[in-house]
This record gives structure tokens, C-alpha cells and sequence, in this order.
């Protein structure tokens, strides 16, 4: 029997190339509906305030191509938000069949129908990496972020760790999603594995960041806010930021966590350290190529 061809499809979020595509972009977001001013003016205020581009596609880019090189296959970046759409990106692809691998590890399904959808037309076996929020891999990786964003001269009994995602509607999580039990569940193993690796922190919290702004909805916490209030409060003056439920530097680090939070965190006298975000960084890519792997022999198997 032929192999079939194969090629991988990393796909991500997504973000715009410049700020005028902004008002398509938060369109898209919102399922059609366009922004009202004040959301696109806030939402143009970080994007300048981070330099007015995001590096979101280019360090995805970066990812793809190092994947490639490791995997010997075909792979393709699309995002599922924005341009480079799938349909776009899988054009011209000739192959029998997909590993859709999604770049939001805890969010796995919706990434691969928007694949699905895109290809529905046509003979293409797709095969999907449900959540790899847990692969052992990427657990390694950011514990190595988070040992190396602990103060070494810092008093441990005045340290915390404090693990980030970007929130949900509560009303998703209700409908039965399980995104924060895997998130959760994850945290629990970045947690195990810096303290097996002699990481020394006095506790640990799990939160959720980068709500919707202006939505009127309710949104899935603690917010890091409050959290970062009740770690004052508690005597912490030194805070680790993982934000583990991103694989890559976009507006939800460089000014969620970089400005907005590290301004919450002086005014309530924590010294804030941000771990160093995955990016194309080679845990990352040895992650990846676990999770592809792991799908291929599941089909095989």
C-alpha cells in the first residue's frame, strides 16, 4: 500500500499585520458582529503601546519552519482568525491527508474544525491532536522558563508562583467545555516538575487573564488582579508570571502581563518576574514534534 502523503498544519489564533485590518480582525473575533469605537480604539492603544505589530505570525512562522526541518514533512502555518486562513494556506497543497496540530494546546478542537471546514470539500483525511497540554515535553519547557525567572536571591516564604491562561466565557466552561480542568491539570504538572528540579516558592495560583473587554459577559477567574491583591496581602513580595497557556509572545504578554500587570504589581509593592515565553525556543519544537508523532502512531496503531 502507498503512504499516504502527509503534511502538518500548525494553526494559531491569529493577529493583524497592521492596526488598519483591526476593525476584520475583532469582527472576525466577534463572530461577524463589528466593534463598537471604543473596543477598536482600546484595542489599537495596545497594540501601539507594544510597538503597534504584533510578532505573533513571524515567531509562529519560526515555529513551522524549525518543525519541518525536524519532522521531514510538510508544514503549514495558518491561523484560525486572521490571514493566512486554512483555506488560503491549503490552497495548493496536494495531499491525501493532515496532522493538524493547534498552537493553543488546552483549546485543541475548535483549531481543528476551523482545518476540518476548510478542507471539507475535498479527499483529505484529517487527524487532530486533541489537548496536549500535558505532554511531557512542553511541562519540561515551562519549568524551564519558570526556574529561570525565580529571583535567586529572593527569600522563598515571600515567593509565589502564579500559573496564567487567557479566561473563557463561564458560559463555555458550563456547556461542559473542559479547557480549565486541562489548564489546571497542566499547571499542576509545571508545578511538580519545578519543585522535583529544587524551584522553592512559599504557594502557587492558578488564574485567568485577558478577558473580553466590554462584553457584558461573565468571565472565567480568579482574575489576576485580585489574585495578584490577595499575594500582597499574604506577605508575597516577589511573583513568578507563567502564563502557560500561551506558547508565544503576543498583546496578551507583551502588554497584558508586560505593562498592565507589572503596573498593578508596583502599586501593590511585588517585585513581578515574566517567564520567557516558548516561542520558537527548542522545547517548544521537540513538544510538537511528540504531539505529531503521537498522532501519526495513534492512526497506525
Amino acid at each position: 500500500m502507498t503512504e499516504p502523503r502527509t503534511a502538518v498544519v500548525l494553526i494559531a489564533h491569529g493577529t493583524v499585520e497592521s492596526l488598519d485590518d483591526l476593525p476584520e480582525f475583532l469582527a472576525n473575533i466577534r463572530r461577524g458582529h463589528a466593534p463598537p469605537p471604543e473596543l477598536l480604539a482600546e484595542v489599537r492603544r495596545r497594540y501601539e503601546a507594544i510597538g503597534g505589530r504584533s510578532p505573533l505570525l513571524d515567531i509562529c512562522r519560526d515555529v513551522a519552519a524549525k518543525l519541518e526541518a525536524k519532522l521531514a514533512l510538510p508544514v503549514r502555518l495558518a491561523m484560525r482568525l486572521f490571514h493566512p486562513y486554512p483555506a488560503e494556506v491549503l490552497a495548493d497543497l496536494d495531499v491525501d491527508r493532515l496532522v493538524v496540530v493547534p498552537l493553543a494546546q488546552h483549546s485543541a478542537a475548535i483549531y481543528a474544525a476551523t482545518v476540518r471546514a476548510a478542507v471539507k470539500d475535498r479527499p483529505i483525511e484529517v487527524l487532530a491532536a486533541n489537548n496536549w497540554g500535558q505532554t511531557p515535553a512542553l511541562t519540561r519547557a515551562f519549568a524551564d522558563a519558570v526556574l529561570a525567572a525565580l529571583p535567586a536571591d529572593a527569600d522563598p516564604d515571600t515567593t509565589a508562583l502564579v500559573l496564567t491562561a487567557h479566561s473563557l466565557p463561564v458560559a463555555v466552561v458550563r456547556s461542559g467545555d473542559p479547557y480549565e480542568t486541562d489548564l489546571r491539570a497542566s499547571a499542576e504538572d509545571v508545578v511538580a516538575e519545578v519543585r522535583a528540579r529544587g524551584g522553592r516558592f512559599a504557594e502557587h495560583r492558578v488564574c485567568f487573564q485577558s478577558q473580553g473587554i466590554g462584553t457584558g459577559m461573565e468571565w472565567l477567574g480568579p482574575e489576576l488582579r485580585p489574585t495578584l491583591e490577595a499575594l500582597a496581602a499574604a506577605g508575597r513580595k516577589h511573583v513568578v508570571v507563567a502564563p502557560i497557556g500561551f506558547l508565544a509572545d503576543h498583546v496578551e504578554i507583551l502588554y497584558d502581563l508586560d505593562i498592565e500587570a507589572t503596573a498593578w504589581a508596583r502599586e501593590l509593592g511585588i517585585d513581578l518576574h515574566r517567564t520567557t515565553s516558548l516561542n520558537a525556543d527548542p522545547g517548544l519544537i521537540e513538544a510538537l514534534v511528540a504531539v505529531t508523532r503521537d498522532v501519526l502512531a495513534a492512526k497506525a496503531a
